[in-house]
């Protein structure tokens, strides 16, 4: 069964992004979920599994600065990152697409893990 599922980790900090706010949109442009990572910096279920999980576009949306300002560091205004969007593909529903997401106020990088 297919699941798309993600995490993030705090690069400046050294520790899971936890309480950082994300969006799922859908193939369509529309909003599927909204959710707060747990303390592992973890969704705490899939975002899409199984029949939810379709080929398509996708994006996901990671409120970078508030969490940062959230854990009480300083960024100007506007922030250098605000909302961090990654667009990616989802081309077999039935495998397990697992998008992390590496960031700090000034810089942020991903891949498909597994």
């Amino acid at each position: 069964m297919g699941k798309l599922t993600t995490h993030v980790l705090d690069t400046a900090n050294g520790c899971p992004a936890a309480g950082m706010a994300v969006r799922l949109h859908g193939t369509d442009g529309g909003l599927i979920k909204s959710l707060v990572l747990n303390a592992d910096g973890r969704a705490d279920a899939p975002l899409l599994e199984g029949e939810a999980l379709k080929p398509g576009r996708y994006r996901l949306v990671f409120a970078v600065a508030a969490y940062f300002r959230a854990r009480g560091e300083t960024l100007p205004e506007p922030a250098f990152l605000d909302e961090v969007p990654l667009e990616f593909g989802i081309a077999d529903a039935a495998g397990h697409y697992h998008v992390p997401l590496l960031a700090s106020p000034w810089s942020y990088s991903t891949y498909r893990g597994s």
